[in-house]
């Protein structure tokens, strides 16, 4: 599995701290989650994630996983990765993480560009950092893809048409 964290060893701390957090989100524990375990409604299909890698994202992408989906998150704002976070998701959820808390412009762009590389069919993206070098760099890979931008204003598009 490819991905890029400041240190697997920081693991356990942040499956104490996901666990936590899991405690205050019950809708996507108990109702979304254990349903997504009996249908895995995302399966076989591949969710590129640019967020803030936090416990509450963590929580997010174990739902996706364990609805089937293969996900792969990078940072949306390397000054808010959690590293001990990034960490149990790769060695504990086996979910591959590209983020590193404080991680220069050129590793944040290779990050974003190793989660494009997995080809998603849905990304998500909180700052649009994902989804802009989708379109500078992949214009030939729209064409029916899904994507959800997050910030200000949470909308989501279906691309019909787009490139070549």
């Amino acid at each position: 599995m490819d991905f890029d964290v400041k240190d697997l060893a920081l693991a356990d701390d942040g499956l104490r701290r996901i666990e936590w957090a899991e405690k205050d989100m019950p809708v996507l524990r108990k109702a979304i989650r254990e349903r997504f375990l009996k249908e895995k409604p995302l399966k076989g299909i591949k969710i590129g994630a640019c967020l803030h890698v936090t416990t509450e994202t963590a929580n997010l992408m174990r739902t996706l996983k364990e609805g089937g989906a293969e996900v792969f998150l990078c940072a949306s704002n390397p000054l808010s990765t959690q590293d001990d976070v990034a960490a149990a998701l790769v060695r504990i959820y086996e979910i591959p993480v590209f983020a590193v808390k404080g991680e220069d412009k050129d590793r944040y762009y290779s990050h974003i560009k190793a989660v494009l590389s997995k080809e998603p069919q849905i990304t998500m993206d909180d700052g649009a950092d994902l989804i802009s070098t989708l379109h500078k760099e992949r214009p030939f890979f729209y064409k029916g893809r899904y994507w959800w931008n997050g910030g200000d204003h949470h909308w989501s598009c279906k691309i019909e048409g787009y490139g070549r």
